[in-house]
């Protein structure tokens, strides 16, 4: 016997976000290629480190999109939760090749430490002040639905990191034409790719958190249960699980013992009202009257239950 909430209510509404995940794709793209140019003609490792990141974070818009969209496809009898765990796969992805480029980049800066090549100061300045604006405008469109979606701040922190390298290579940009110190443009190079690294390190672990099942750092299972000790009827509770199944639709799922028959929809009814309350939308629960547990232990010569503590499993 269980109360299935349904998969809806978990589900954020993605049409927004896509579109504007579309038209932040069609910036970062255009401005990637200006970025190199500029990177090249001024020989500037900060424009090129940018561009090479924006050249991730268009492989990561597209890749959010597409989970998007394919995650928007129905259910079927072999995946009964539909594709929308591909939204976290993309997030993981993103996180993942974040840390590369980041890795990467640390790695020039330092030879470029060791040996400061010639800088065009001004050109390095104009390519960077046109790409703040740029991230500043994509930034600003991703930024009401980076809270919600996993795969949207995957592609949001992409962008974050574009802006910060924009930002970075523009002061350097200030330093070079005021005091002709080369070497400001790797150093920034590397305060940058820290950054990032601790951006993309929570991403990675957030979407590896959803993967294995753990219970959301939003809700505390020790109040979810005393929650549910205070249903009057129910008893016993275990088996009891709480996941995040993809961004904005938390599970529940548990087992308890009813003296009363009768009171099964209302006991049900009130696990609901109390589960949505800690921000939990799908809910099934088993509930088992005692007497027929009792009888199935005395066949199998054990004890029936007692009154006892609440417990996860």
């Amino acid at each position: 016997m269980g109360e299935h909430g349904h998969s809806a209510r978990g589900l954020v509404h993605r049409g927004g976000a896509r579109r504007r995940l579309r038209w932040v794709l069609a910036l970062t793209g255009a401005f990637m290629l200006a970025e190199v140019v500029g990177g090249v003609v001024s020989n500037s490792l900060a424009l090129l480190a940018d561009a090479g990141h924006m050249f991730t974070d268009v492989g990561a818009l597209g890749l959010s999109l597409l989970a998007m969209r394919w995650a928007e496809r129905p259910p079927s009898p072999e995946r009964t939760y539909g594709h929308v765990r591909l939204e976290i796969l993309a997030a993981l992805l993103n996180g993942a090749t974040l840390l590369v480029v980041a890795g990467l980049i640390v790695m020039e800066a330092w030879k470029r430490i060791q040996a400061p090549p010639d800088v065009d100061g001004p050109l390095l300045m104009a390519v960077a002040a046109t790409g703040l604006v740029i991230n500043v405008v994509a930034a600003f469109l991703l930024h009401g639905h980076a809270h919600g979606n996993l795969g949207v701040r995957g592609a949001y922190l992409h962008v974050l990191g574009d802006l910060l390298g924009s930002l970075g290579a523009l002061t350097a940009g200030i330093v070079i034409l005021s005091t002709g110190w080369t070497p400001i443009d790797a150093i920034t190079s590397l305060v940058i790719s820290a950054l990032l690294l601790m951006g993309a390190w929570r991403l990675v672990r957030e979407a590896t958190e959803v993967l294995l099942e753990a219970a959301p750092s939003h809700i505390d299972v020790t109040e979810v249960l005393a929650e549910l000790s205070a249903v009057r009827g129910l008893d016993d509770v275990h088996d009891l699980h709480v996941w995040t199944l993809t961004s904005g639709f938390v599970a529940l799922s548990g087992h308890g013992i009813i003296d009363e028959v009768s009171r099964i929809p209302v006991v049900l009814d009130e696990i609901r009202e109390r589960a949505a309350a800690k921000g939990i939308q799908h809910v099934t629960f088993q509930l088992e009257p005692r007497s027929l547990v009792q009888i199935e232990a005395e066949n199998r010569g054990h004890d029936g239950p007692q009154r006892g503590p609440f417990r996860i499993a």
